[in-house]
């Protein structure tokens, strides 16, 4: 169902599901994320796949999606042959295919239009180090275009995720100026650091000022490191949080491959929204199972 007032609206009255990996259910359901563009080369390829598994989502209780263009570029699509104008349209289709399953569900349901990192288009793992050797000016211009065309296809908000460094989160605060939908800022983290090893609560101080910033906090990080950064994220900002951390297995880039014990829990999820949390969920390795017991375990309305 489309949602008949802004996230910030209904954030204001209680927490709110997210979805899981978009990644992992689509490998579950028998596709191949080895190529550098990962889930968002089925943007073109098969595109029902991922509306499939964004429905996968909403079925399991997911109160927001978040869209398929976490690894979408101009850039990376170039590398496919796909111009300036096809590669608009695909990042287009991400929002369009959020929103139809989105729309399918017998309750409301918001689209976050994921913007992943730099190092998401470098596809090597950097996003877990960030520190890439651009001035926040070139971050800056890669990030805008494909701001532009994610927020003209008019999605409830922007997902700025997984960010690795403070030099990224200024740069996608400054391509998101004025674009007109509402975000939120989300930073990997480890050790109660950024990814790059920068101080936690000035790297969420960066959203002073910015009236569109609808949530603060962290995702793809240990689900050990959530209840702290939520309560920081909030004590820092005076925003809701957000969390939604991977299984807390380890991604291991030169390996292609993750790596140790699943560490996951969804009834940790009574913890983070006691920390200040408002939209809760999961990333990598997190799958619908993990997220019909999260919305369980808060009590968030049957799907």
């Amino acid at each position: 169902m489309r949602p008949s007032r802004p996230l910030a609206d209904a954030l204001a009255e209680r927490a709110l599901v997210l979805d899981g990996g978009l990644s992992n259910q689509l490998e579950a359901q028998g596709q191949d994320l080895s190529d550098d563009l990962w889930s968002a080369r089925l943007l073109a390829d098969d595109p029902g796949q991922i509306e499939a598994a964004h429905t996968a989502y909403a079925r399991a209780g997911a109160e927001v999606l978040i869209t398929a263009s976490y690894q979408a570029t101009f850039e990376g699509f170039a590398r496919r042959g796909a111009g300036p104008a096809e590669a608009a349209a695909l990042l287009a289709r991400s929002v369009e295919l959020a929103r139809r399953a989105a729309d399918a569900a017998p309750r409301e349901v918001w689209v976050a239009a994921s913007v992943g990192p730099y190092g998401a288009y470098l596809a090597d793992g950097s996003e877990y180090r960030g520190a890439y050797g651009l001035a926040a000016g070139e971050l800056e211009r890669f990030h805008r275009p494909r701001v532009e065309a994610l927020a003209a296809a008019r999605p409830d908000v922007l997902a700025l995720e997984t960010v690795p460094d403070t030099d990224e989160a200024r740069a996608l605060l400054a391509a998101t100026e004025g674009c007109g939908v509402p975000l939120w800022l989300s930073y990997t983290v480890a050790g109660g650091r950024t990814r790059a090893g920068q101080d936690l609560a000035r790297a969420f101080a960066l959203v002073a000022g910015r009236d569109d910033v609808v949530a603060v906090g962290v995702n793809c990080c240990d689900p050990r490191e959530a209840a702290a950064a939520a309560r920081l994220a909030v004590r820092t900002t005076g925003r809701p949080a957000v969390v939604y951390p991977n299984s807390g297995e380890r991604w291991d880039p030169a390996a292609h491959r993750w790596t140790g014990a699943v560490t996951y829990a969804p009834d940790a999820a009574r913890e983070w929204r006691a920390a200040g949390a408002r939209l809760l969920g999961g990333c990598c390795r997190v799958g619908p199972a993990d997220i019909a017991a999260l919305a369980a375990a808060l009590g968030s309305p049957r799907p």
